[in-house]
């Protein structure tokens, strides 16, 4: 059973990577209900084990993005400065806090359904070009990886699910946005990973991540997300938009439906 667990992860990791990266979210925050539901991943593990899926699968994307000289620039490092610190108070949170998955869930999908229904409405029906959108400010930017890298630090999620739609819809291109988000996710994983790691030395209760399942996930996550990047160029901004609201939407719905049932 432990083989099969592993093999399914990999496939799981390798599809749900191949459809994300393009939009800049790498799959974790759609690996979660798949660890906690089919793989029955414990809590608090199923958090570092997520963030270890990042680790391993984020050079896949990354690599190719950095061949197509997308990775840099100043929306990178902003959203880097804010998730970096954010990421390591939320894993400080998780682990003396323990926040119940359910209001997560239910805040996340507050969140996301809205955004993903309004993401597809404006991509359908773009608004008049004539009126200027006006690009996010710094501050919004930072202020929202900051409070992002500090959910990502909670509950293992890259965090791309959530900036990704939100500055797309504020007007900025898949294009830019999506090598930024995953770049983040990547450098946020890493940090979230070395903090539980050095607060399993002093914290009580089983925070290690699942190795063998992280590191799975991981790797069909790795060959996933190269392909899911090779493909972004050859996508049309159209539909990646309605795919990173339909995500956002699908995400939401599921995770509300777990918060009833």
């Amino acid at each position: 059973m432990t083989g099969q667990a592993e093999l399914f992860g990999f496939a799981a990791g390798a599809l749900i990577a191949v459809v994300t990266a393009p939009v800049g979210v790498s799959g974790a925050v759609f690996l979660l209900p798949v660890q906690l539901s089919l793989l029955h991943v414990a809590s608090p593990a199923v958090t570092p084990t997520n963030l270890l899926f990042n680790v391993v699968a984020g050079p896949g994307a990354l690599a190719r993005h950095h061949r197509q000289g997308h990775l840099g620039g100043p929306l990178t490092r902003l959203l880097i400065a804010g998730t970096l610190p954010g990421v390591v108070a939320g894993a400080v949170i998780r682990v003396f806090a323990v926040p119940g998955a359910t209001v997560f869930r239910v805040l996340v999908g507050l969140l996301l359904l809205p955004l993903g229904l309004w993401l597809c409405a404006r991509t359908l029906r773009p608004p008049d070009p004539r009126v200027p959108a006006g690009a996010p400010s710094t501050r919004f930017v930072g202020t929202l990886s900051l409070a992002v890298g500090v959910v990502g630090g909670i509950y293992g999620i890259g965090g791309g699910s959530i900036i990704g739609p939100i500055l797309v819809g504020r007007g900025m291109p898949v294009s830019q946005v999506a090598p930024a988000a995953l770049a983040s996710t990547f450098l946020t994983s890493l940090t979230g990973a070395a903090t539980y790691a050095a607060l399993s030395l002093t914290a009580h209760g089983t925070i290690a991540p699942d190795w063998s399942l992280g590191l799975t996930c991981g790797l069909g996550g790795l060959v996933g997300g190269y392909i899911g990047a090779r493909l972004q160029p050859h996508l049309p901004e159209t539909g990646l938009r309605l795919t990173l609201g339909a995500l956002a939407t699908g995400l939401a719905a599921l995770y509300l439906l777990q918060a009833v049932n």
